[in-house]
């Protein structure tokens, strides 16, 4: 598995197996329409590409792989390594959980058509929130949980009751509620999960613009 997983990586790498090397393959076989492996196999020589240039390609990727590829790793460190590791974990998964965040919170800005704007780091710290709405000089505030699939969404909720407490102080501070907002992958985006979340938060707005 080893060495097919390695063949498989440089002839990728290095496109030995593009169409310009080794010619249409998809389309060659169903105009061929081969009955077995060996008729495909005189019909691609014939018609395609010859058994010499295959026999130069993988000699082309044996000298890339004892040669390129060994040469590169030669080069790599222990210290590489451990960047390489620490940076995956640490470095890209903030990035990722920071992206994430930015996604929803300005999905939900447009949403609501007001400004949204990330909490001081005491509110972080006291209250449990990561941005606030400002509404007739009181504030809303939201906490956003990313979370990686929906059925994880109760666990969420017990971090939210534990919560609870932080957030009724925020409210009887500075006049809002705090709001939940659980994000999660859906294809290629972000999306906010728990949409019912939206009217809830309007209905807020509206209340603190009377008070």
């Amino acid at each position: 598995m080893a060495k097919e997983w390695i063949l498989n990586s440089a002839t990728n790498r290095f496109q030995l197996n593009f169409k310009r090397n080794v010619g249409a393959t998809s389309e060659a076989i169903r105009k061929c329409a081969p009955k077995s492996l060996e008729e495909w196999q005189t019909y691609y020589f014939e018609n395609v590409r010859s058994e010499e240039h295959i026999v130069e390609l993988g000699k082309k990727l044996y000298v890339k792989i004892t040669e390129v590829l060994v040469a590169e790793i030669e080069e790599v460190t222990e210290e590489d390594c451990i960047n390489f590791i620490k940076e995956l974990v640490i470095d890209r998964t903030y990035d990722g959980y920071v992206r994430e965040i930015k996604t929803i919170y300005e999905q939900l800005q447009e949403m609501l058509h007001v400004p949204i704007k990330p909490a001081p780091d005491e509110w972080d710290r006291l209250f449990n929130v990561d941005f606030y709405i400002e509404i007739n000089k009181k504030f809303i505030g939201l906490q956003i949980k990313p979370v990686s699939q929906v059925s994880s969404i109760p666990e969420i909720y017990k971090e939210r009751e534990i919560q609870h407490s932080t957030h009724i102080k925020f409210t009887q501070q500075y006049g809002g509620k705090v709001f939940y907002l659980f994000s999660c992958k859906s294809g290629d985006k972000k999306i906010i999960v728990n949409t019912e979340v939206i009217d809830e938060i309007k209905e807020e707005m509206a209340r603190l613009v009377t008070i």
